[in-house]
């Protein structure tokens, strides 16, 4: 039965088993190859994407449960890198290895729309994206560094 839901703002309709999980339909069927492969298992949050605006882990994620959502994936967050997010991550040298970082961008993106302003609890509690190169503090600042850059722009 085909699945019709919004990708980066595009209808697509993906004639795939249901339970297929939503990663694979995004890298493999999409062609959107920006949404890492980690775990399998939900864990490290390589594979997070944005569900009606909510950041989950694609790798578990059914289609089926995306069905008739907007699906936004790293390459829909800001095509040219505008988002403030990725600006921060690019401005304060995030990344390392960068494999984790695209479920970074999604989930510190998605924390921001829910909480503009978060403490360093909030961020901490927000972001449960693994990083082997152990990235934390420089995500922290990122996250606090767009928060700011947001701030400016909504006064």
């Amino acid at each position: 039965m085909p699945t019709t839901l919004s990708l980066n703002g595009t209808p697509r309709t993906f004639d795939v088993d249901p339970q297929m999980p939503l990663l694979w339909v995004i890298r493999e069927t999409a062609g959107l190859t920006g949404t890492k492969f980690g775990c399998g298992i939900a864990a490290c949050g390589a594979c997070t994407v944005h569900v009606n605006g909510a950041p989950v882990r694609s790798c578990m994620f059914p289609v089926e449960g995306a069905a008739g959502a907007k699906v936004t994936t790293i390459e829909g967050l800001g095509a040219a890198g505008e988002h403030p997010v990725q600006k921060a991550w690019v401005e304060l040298q995030v990344p390392q290895c960068g494999y984790c970082q695209s479920g970074m961008l999604m989930a510190a993106s998605a924390l921001l729309a829910a909480n503009p302003s978060p403490t360093d609890a909030d961020i901490d509690a927000a972001m449960t994206n693994i990083c082997r190169c152990g990235t934390y503090p420089r995500v922290r600042a990122a996250i606090h560094a767009a928060a700011k850059a947001n701030a400016k722009v909504q006064s």
